[in-house]
């Protein structure tokens, strides 16, 4: 049976799903952006946007322009306007609540890469404009969702590079021991067949739900290593239209059309 929205779409509406109303969230560059817009038009008004450039509680304006980060329509109606240092300075004060951040690789332990592919750092088979302020993102947020398309290039055992780090080897207190924030790091990953979480012991990825019409077989394929399964489950609907976030107010659904229209102006997003 043929599905009505793309992988796009329904990325965005899942990632949408997870930033809540009044929380203050760390927006990175590409798919972030769309599923914030998504967020604060549907069932999170009250979400302050931070962006790495500066820009502090924008609304920005549709639709959406392709490969922009600190443009107007991006900074529309800011609460303020400040600088790099500034709000990675929050962050590290424990200010920001969530990032969202794209990637290109990651492993079993959250950490990401997306700066390089090949396995020398200075002659790189393939080089990435990131990562930009990721590492800044996934180091000092209290939780990071990590936004990426379900594939087995993607989903590697070892990452060609560690541009932002997550659970590191999985060992007990690994990331405190290498001097970053107690508390912090990966919470969840959002794909194009699958929702994932970290388990609060091994560390590791931990499969939380798979796209309806799927299978776990299915969503295994596009993965170098085997996550864990979660005892419990859910089936992701397939249709994303009829989810309901509640608002503090009433309940909006949370429909693809919107980020069906926020998609179309855009060819940025993988």
């Amino acid at each position: 049976m043929g599905r009505d929205f793309t992988e796009s779409e329904f990325m965005i509406c899942q990632c949408a799903r997870l930033m809540e109303d009044g929380k203050i969230v760390f927006i990175g560059y590409g798919m972030p952006q769309v599923a914030a817009i998504l967020a604060q038009r549907l069932h999170a008004p009250r979400m302050v946007q931070v962006y790495e450039f500066g820009a502090v509680g924008s609304l920005p304006e549709t639709p959406f322009v392709r490969f922009t980060m600190g443009g107007p329509r991006n900074c529309y109606r800011s609460l303020a306007w400040t600088n790099m240092n500034t709000i990675f300075a929050q962050a590290q004060l424990g200010m920001v609540d969530l990032g969202v951040l794209g990637a290109t690789q990651i492993d079993r332990f959250g950490n990401v890469n997306s700066t390089m592919l090949g396995a020398d750092y200075k002659h790189p088979e393939k080089r990435f404009p990131g990562s930009g302020g990721a590492n800044e993102v996934l180091t000092q947020c209290w939780r990071t969702v990590i936004v990426i398309r379900h594939e087995r290039r993607r989903f590697v055992k070892k990452v060609d590079f560690v541009a932002s780090p997550g659970y590191l080897d999985g060992s007990r207190e690994a990331r405190e021991r290498a001097g970053l924030p107690r508390g912090t790091g990966p919470w969840r990953v959002v794909t194009s067949k699958a929702l994932y979480g970290f388990d609060d012991h091994s560390r590791q990825m931990t499969l939380l739900g798979v796209l309806r019409g799927l299978t776990i077989d299915d969503v295994l394929k596009g993965m170098e290593f085997t996550p864990l399964v979660g005892e419990r489950w859910s089936s992701l609907s397939r249709r994303p239209r009829r989810s309901f976030v509640f608002s503090g107010r009433r309940s909006i659904p949370l429909v693809p059309s919107l980020a069906r229209q926020l998609a179309t102006n855009t060819n940025a997003l993988d």
